[in-house]
């Protein structure tokens, strides 16, 4: 059994809410599909808690960002890289500023895993964006329809079942094409040999699919559950806010998940 976490955006509460609950299923193996840092206030903890606790993390565009320089960011979220790049730059204790450094600047763009799950013979990929461009490429739930021939190259590059975030909202793409909300599956997946899958685990720090809970997943035997958390966004927002230089619209948007 393992879980997976993405979108973490430096909200400390949610990735501490999402944790607890971990620890409660008894969870010991967590791997994280990026984007740790940027829009919110808490670079260095979120970090440091991804460190301690993640068995392995790729790399997003806004860990990207910070590390190297943000592309194609709007005006927001680039003053958000900037200002998380020098929080962590003006560390005072050497050891941890080498340590969050290296974490970043050694992240991957794709892992593979293979894996029984179950009784299921299962081939994994993780990802922050998409199997074909993996730090930035967005897979809307409306591909399905307004782009069904960018959805079948994008299976071209999955083998199995490829975990993805990036876009904040959770769900399952098919090949046929087809997309299909976590209600609509009862909150879990069947992984099974002969479907391939992409699967958006959502966000832990900034959901936007209008439910401001928390979003990550967890696999037991071959099915993925899909998990929702209510956590303390107003602490959150108070203290994006309270940075001159992060956008309030990033806190704003905590409370109605957007």
């Amino acid at each position: 059994m393992f879980a997976i976490v993405s979108d973490i955006h430096s909200n400390l509460e949610a990735l501490t809410a999402v944790f607890e609950d971990i620890d409660r299923r008894g969870i010991t193996t967590v791997y994280c599909l990026g984007d740790v840092i940027g829009y919110g206030a808490n670079p260095k903890e979120c970090l440091d808690l991804i460190i301690a606790r993640s068995k392995w993390c790729v790399l997003g565009n806004h860990d990207y960002a910070a590390f190297y320089e943000p592309t194609n960011f709007n005006y927001g979220a680039e003053q958000a890289s900037f200002w998380t790049r020098e929080v962590l730059e003006t560390e005072p204790d050497t050891a941890l500023l080498e340590k969050r450094w290296e974490f970043l600047g050694n992240l991957p763009m794709r892992r593979t895993l293979k894996a029984d799950l179950g009784g299921t013979e299962a081939v994994l990929d993780f990802v922050h964006a998409s199997p074909r461009r993996p730090i930035n490429e967005y897979i809307f739930p409306d591909d399905v329809y307004t782009n069904p021939l960018k959805v079948r190259l994008l299976f071209e590059r999955v083998k199995h079942i490829c975990f993805v975030g990036h876009t904040h909202m959770p769900g399952v793409f098919l090949d046929e094409p087809d997309f299909y909300l976590p209600a609509e599956l009862g909150q879990a997946y069947p992984i099974v040999e002969d479907e391939k899958a992409i699967i958006n685990i959502g966000s832990v720090g900034q959901p936007r699919d209008r439910d401001n809970r928390a979003s990550y997943v967890y696999v037991e035997d071959n099915r993925v559950h899909f998990v929702r958390l209510a956590y303390d966004y107003e602490k959150t927002a108070a203290k994006i806010r309270a940075v001159d230089r992060l956008d309030n619209f990033n806190a704003d948007r905590l409370a109605e998940g957007r």
